[in-house]
């Protein structure tokens, strides 16, 4: 019956003038594009004309035709189980129709409707999807075999569980064999399929998996220099999760790999850089680290270093050239909780310790939080704490005569990124770094008058960092200035330049305690005064500096000054 449906053309022109207006900028448009979508979502075989753009209306316009599709996924998420048998089955079969369509466009959409499909529980219900897809892959059509290899790889991420289960009669014991072929594909993109669809059964350690687990690993080398940088990045992905859970696999490579990653964390695509950079965080976890890595810290401590200065992109996103911008109100995102860590450590830290996961989520690795984005600079960063923790003053020799270099470099972009150094080896390399401390906590509150507003912040952040050494110092020598001087970048005109002081301050509180009363009333004149200038974002760190510095200083804030 489904086969026969045919659209009522009045009705699917309406339906086009819909898709036309949803796709306008103005507001009251898409309010009243939406209001009409939920009137027509009454209508059974509404879903019907949706597919039919989709997939039969090759003369209209791309961005229409997936338009279509994505109203349609959206009806599934939230309807689906509504819709007549005769509704869905037209759709799926659809779907696997024109899976090979030869826009890209049209093929991603048609895979995202499949994927979402499947997750309303349809696996089971849809017994021959699996099984046509992998047969679709054999196709010598190369839309038809990425189109269904891009459906796979979204049902892999998406329903990995059940596709490991007895509920279907475990369908990997064929699916990972067949992926594992692909990896020899002469197109970029299948191979990049293929990787990234075995990747999804490495940490749950899928049985399927753990018995290809060599002609895997063998397949991974063989792509190692893959000139696709896609695949690159799916390959070092592959590496890093198999770091975790099948360590003893690489062992026997492992020199190999660690050379590899050393250029891979140099890759001119800084996807693939940082999806490199993310092995070194979880190496420094491992028992291993030490015996493996030690050899090679001559060459990866450079890397690590380069890796921590601010892209092109990132100054831009930071708006790195706009130093006063204290009278600009926050927009919502500004105004968003604070919170990034590495995407593997972060699976692994709940409950640890790590720089990402301290209880004060002020003392972050890095204060550039408004590139949400996990990037370079972090991951660089992070690695080199969690390594200053393994290697503690060892690391030193490495790293010293590297920091000479970079904290008095004239180049502002590169002083940045050596005072990042400094903050990041703090709490690892803390008891070698004493003898230098007299001469370098001088330099960095001079820093804190620096001209570059980014330069001023991650000095703030790096000071934090050694707060404790200052206070177990006389207070004049140390104590004094920097306190001075983070007061005047508490008043900063640039909203991240105070964010940072406010952020500094409140650790700096916590370590000098009592130490602070005789300043206290300079401390609340500049806290109060700091009211009259920030923005939203900012007064919720200035609330926590002075909630910070009641809980510090007790019953000496109650003495009229």
């Amino acid at each position: 019956m489904e086969c026969k449906w045919k659209p009522d053309e009045r009705g699917l022109q309406q339906i086009l003038q819909l898709l036309k207006e949803s796709q306008s900028p103005d507001t009251s448009t898409q309010r009243s594009v939406q209001q009409k979508l939920e009137q027509l979502n009454q209508y059974p075989d509404f879903n019907n004309y949706l597919i039919f753009v989709l997939t039969k209306l090759k003369s209209e316009d791309e961005p229409t035709r997936s338009l279509s599709g994505l109203i349609l996924k959206n009806n599934v998420k939230t309807h689906y189980q509504n819709f007549p048998n005769g509704v869905s089955d037209f759709i799926k079969n659809e779907c696997l129709q024109n899976i090979g369509d030869s826009s890209p466009l049209i093929r991603a959409t048609v895979g995202i409707l499949i994927t979402t499909i499947a997750s309303k529980g349809e696996l089971q219900n849809w017994p021959e999807l699996l099984p046509k897809l992998c047969l679709l892959l054999d196709s010598e059509d190369y839309n038809t075999c990425e189109g269904a290899f891009g459906a796979l790889q979204k049902i892999c991420e998406d329903s990995a569980e059940i596709l490991d289960s007895d509920m279907l009669d475990r369908p990997l014991n064929v699916m990972i064999p067949k992926f594992l072929q692909f990896f020899k594909h002469n197109s970029p993109k299948i191979r990049s399929h293929a990787i990234a669809c075995v990747n999804q059964f490495i940490i749950s350690r899928t049985q399927a998996l753990m018995l290809h687990i060599d002609p895997f690993i063998e397949n991974l080398f063989a792509l190692a220099g893959d000139e696709e940088p896609e695949v690159r990045k799916n390959v070092c992905r592959a590496l890093v999760m198999l770091l975790e859970v099948r360590l003893d696999r690489l062992i026997p490579h492992m020199h190999n790999i660690i050379e590899y990653m050393l250029q891979r964390t140099q890759d001119q695509d800084e996807n693939v850089a940082l999806e490199a950079c993310e092995f070194w965080l979880t190496l420094a976890e491992l028992p291993v680290c030490k015996e493996v890595l030690c050899g090679h810290l001559p060459k990866l401590i450079p890397v690590l270093v380069s890796g921590m200065k601010y892209s092109e992109i990132d100054i831009i996103l930071l708006k790195g050239d706009v130093e006063e911008d204290e009278a600009i109100p926050d927009n919502e995102q500004d105004i968003r909780p604070r919170f990034h860590r590495s995407r593997t450590v972060a699976q692994k830290h709940d409950g640890g310790e790590s720089i990402e996961e301290e209880e004060d989520d002020e003392d972050e690795l890095d204060d550039d939080e408004t590139i949400s984005d996990w990037n370079l600079r972090k991951c660089s960063a992070a690695a080199l704490d969690v390594l200053a923790n393994v290697f503690r003053d060892d690391l030193l020799l490495h790293i010293l005569p590297l920091l000479k270099e970079l904290l008095f470099h004239p180049e502002w972009l590169i002083k940045e990124s050596g005072i990042l150094v400094l903050g990041a080896i703090a709490e690892g390399c803390m008891q070698g770094m004493i003898p230098y401390l007299p001469e370098l906590i001088p330099h960095l509150v001079q820093c804190l008058s620096d001209k570059k507003a980014l330069v001023r912040s991650i000095t703030c952040w790096t000071l934090s960092r050694y707060a404790h050494w200052v206070v177990s110092q006389p207070p004049d020598i140390y104590l004094k200035p920097l306190m001075t001087e983070l007061l005047k970048r508490i008043l900063d005109s640039n909203k991240r330049v105070q964010e940072a002081a406010c952020s500094a301050f409140a650790t700096l509180e916590e370590e000098a305690c009592t130490e602070l009363v005789p300043y206290l009333a300079f401390i609340l004149n500049t806290l109060v005064f700091a009211f009259s200038k920030y923005q939203h974002k900012n007064l919720l760190i200035l609330y926590d500096a002075i909630g910070t510095l009641a809980d510090s200083v007790g019953h000496h804030l109650n003495k009229p000054r």
